[in-house]
């Protein structure tokens, strides 16, 4: 019997998803497997999987290969689409979000965007946290009144340039 943790929500009508991306979440729902077990299968981070899934990471074509093993589906097929031709076309879905819990990503930036950036700019300096160069965690961290999502940016400094 699959694990439960394992199903995922039906892939997003969004015409940017590549098709394969809904082929790719049902073999990972009919194996039963987590992002997690997936992206260990393959030497990967469990968050970069996951947005690899959804067109926002670009696999190579050995790690390609490795998740269509992993998943029991045709490597060549997921070869023909995602392949060297492709590229992601990062940022999916309608602005604002309308998913619960991407709108209350969204809100925590539209709330606390502008301390966030102040105090990057007094830690760091004049410049950026870069999402290209950035590692997500996510942990469930137990707590007597709720579990609570322990989220977690790890991102490179980037300085403005002068000029």
């Amino acid at each position: 019997m699959p694990d439960a943790s394992a199903t995922v929500p039906a892939v997003p009508p969004y015409s940017d998803l590549p098709p394969i991306s809904a082929k790719l979440f049902e073999a990972k729902a009919r194996k039963g497997l987590t992002f997690d077990q997936i992206a260990t299968a393959i030497g990967k981070d469990e968050v970069w999987l996951a947005a690899a899934f959804y067109g926002q990471a670009k696999f190579s074509e050995d790690e390609l290969k490795k998740v269509s093993e992993t998943l029991g589906i045709p490597a060549q097929e997921s070869l023909s689409v995602l392949g060297e031709h492709w590229w992601p076309h990062r940022g999916i879905g309608p602005m604002p979000p309308t998913d619960p819990v991407i709108y209350r990503l969204y809100e925590s930036v539209l709330v606390y965007g502008h301390a966030i950036k102040a105090i990057i700019h007094e830690k760091f300096g004049d410049g950026i946290m870069s999402m290209i160069d950035c590692k997500v965690k996510i942990e469930k961290k137990p707590d007597p009144k709720g579990d609570r999502v322990l989220l977690t940016f790890d991102g490179k400094f980037l300085p403005y340039a002068k000029w």
